[in-house]
């Protein structure tokens, strides 16, 4: 059913049309509750008409709604109500809706569908290898919790601008049990790319389901399938990645799947320089007998994982390293090794005394964002717990940004809905990252997404991330505050010195043993500042062992 912009499904009010497919319209819609973009999946109309495959939808779909993984989109529930206008009259132009809509709320994630990236050419193998891994390791945490994807492809699969992979649609074949007929007479070849999910009964034995080109051949026949499909549409996709072309192409769904059934897999075709330990994975994973086919994802996961590292030559098996490892002189170059050793320790232990001792020179951290964007200007950064990811602010378009970049990468991603950020801080687990903008304390995901405003913070002097799922901050320049992770009402934390004009720059301490923040009093106030400790559960202050009065100066205290 289409819907047009403004129409409101209970608290999610339409923005625009995204896309069509077998299995329903997607639009892109305002969360008006939670202030945040969602996709909305509106499905076919014969559901509202059949209470029993209702039923076993919402079943399907609370399943569905358990996974969580940063390479899954997620299911954030199901609406079903009957559309109208945010003001109650109709919409210039619209059509009029008045049947009852059910739609699936889902994650909104920006990017390109992996079929985009193919139809451009060849995928370069530095880029092919991280893009296949994250789609193991989304199917690998699924079928863990008994779930199979029965629908896999290119065009379910987004590619972020930070090269983070979500997969889409998870087990919605299963779920849905759509039924799309191919129109009589039409053999274009987009009906192949959209020819989905062909079943009256998904769960049954003897129906064909999935998108023809990526069935897997038990599909194709209409016997009852299990993850072991997902791990042959997994090879197809890779296979179409390393060489940018259609692996069971055809004019038609009919030649289609009689491809998919008979037409031999040739992995010699594969692009040159291809590691053979990848030919050797994607026969694995194209294998008709699925018996005989790779049985866990997991291991094409751990496969592509030590391909990218350089694991073992692409032309080597275990088993020869394990032997060429073994050599027969190994014995006779012992004793010199172990006489080499012992000499550089005790020149170690002689030279230890009179050793310099090492002084650390800071080094430039190179980073690229962008020709639009600049690091001139006030900017603050943040280091995630584990050391991975840095979180900073910059200039883009004349006003400052939200970054986050891998340590491992040069290239920084800008995060949407960011925009006047400052003071970033990461939560105790590295996925959100807190900070300031427009008068209010917000939170985004690290993947991207949709910022959540938690509460207002007018004049804000720095905040921190505690372990037990608070956030302590100073939102006026005045007393420091505490609020839910979650969104809520502040609170105060801990006292405030009867001199004590500002409290500033809470950092939680490890364990959530305290939170240690800076007090100034009303005269002098940075000649008089002082750190203070305060219990997370609250109770009495203390100063450390050590006081910091001296501004410009890098100390440890304790």
């Amino acid at each position: 059913m289409p819907l047009s912009p403004g129409t409101r499904l209970g608290p999610y009010e339409i923005i625009g049309a995204i896309g069509a497919g077998g299995m329903g319209e997607v639009f892109r819609a305002r969360d008006t509750k939670l202030n945040r973009d969602v996709a909305i999946k509106v499905l076919p109309s014969a559901f509202a008409d059949d209470p029993e495959r209702l039923a076993r939808f919402t079943r399907e779909a609370q399943t569905l709604a358990s996974l969580n993984h940063p390479n899954i989109a997620a299911i954030y529930g199901i609406e079903g109500s009957v559309p109208s206008t945010s003001s109650g009259t109709s919409v210039p132009g619209a059509e009029p809706v008045e049947a009852p809509v059910l739609a699936l709320v889902m994650e909104l994630v920006e990017g390109e569908d992996l079929s985009v990236h193919i139809a451009r050419g060849p995928i370069p193998m530095a880029e092919a290898l991280p893009i296949a891994r994250q789609i193991a390791e989304a199917l690998e945490a699924a079928h863990e919790q008994g779930i199979v994807h029965r629908d896999l492809k290119p065009a379910n699969i987004k590619v972020r601008s930070d090269g983070t992979v979500k997969v889409l649609d998870f087990g919605l074949a299963k779920a849905m049990g759509l039924r799309q007929a191919q129109p009589p007479g039409d053999t274009d070849a987009e009906l192949v790319e959209a020819s989905p999910t062909m079943s009256r009964h998904m769960t049954e034995a003897g129906m064909i389901i999935g998108t023809a080109a990526y069935m897997s051949p038990e599909q194709a026949k209409g016997k009852t399938v299990d993850r072991r499909t997902d791990i042959w549409a997994f090879g197809v996709v890779l296979y179409e990645m390393l060489t940018g072309t259609r692996l069971f192409g055809a004019k038609d769904v009919s030649e289609t799947l009689a491809a998919v059934l008979t037409r031999e897999v040739n992995v010699a075709s594969l692009p040159p320089g291809t590691p053979s330990r990848l030919k050797a994975l994607v026969r694995d994973c194209l294998i008709r007998d699925s018996k005989q086919r790779l049985r866990d994802i997991g291991h094409a996961r751990i496969e592509i994982a030590r391909i990218e590292t350089g694991g073992l030559d692409s032309g080597e098996s275990t088993s020869s390293t394990v032997a060429a490892a073994v050599v027969p002189t190994w014995r006779r170059a012992l004793p010199w090794t172990l006489v080499a050793a012992l000499s550089i320790a005790l020149i170690s232990a002689l030279w230890a005394p009179w050793r310099p001792t090492p002084v650390p020179t800071p080094r430039r951290l190179l980073t690229s964002i962008g020709a639009d964007a600049s690091l001139t200007g006030p900017g603050t950064a943040a280091l995630s717990p584990d050391g991975t990811t840095l979180a900073f602010t910059a200039l883009q378009a004349g006003q400052s940004r939200l970054f986050v970049r891998k340590l491992d990468q040069l290239h920084a991603v800008a995060l949407a809905g960011t925009e006047g950020a400052n003071i970033p801080f990461f939560s105790p687990d590295g996925q959100w990252i807190a900070f300031f903008a427009g008068g209010k304390l917000k939170k985004v995901s690290v993947t991207g997404g949709a910022a959540v405003i938690l509460c207002d913070a007018p004049s804000p002097r720095g905040g921190t991330w505690t372990e037990g799922g608070a956030i302590i901050f100073t939102p006026t320049n005045t007393t420091l505050m505490r609020v839910p992770a979650a969104a809520g009402t502040p609170s105060a934390f801990g006292t405030f010195d009867q001199a004590a004009v500002t409290q500033r720059w809470p950092q939680a301490l490890p364990g959530d043993k305290g939170v240690l923040y800076t007090e100034t009093s009303a005269t002098g106030l940075w000649e008089n500042a002082n750190l203070v400790i305060t219990p997370v559960a609250g109770g009495t202050p203390r100063s450390p062992s050590a006081a910091v009065t001296t501004a410009g100066t890098c100390r440890v205290v304790t």
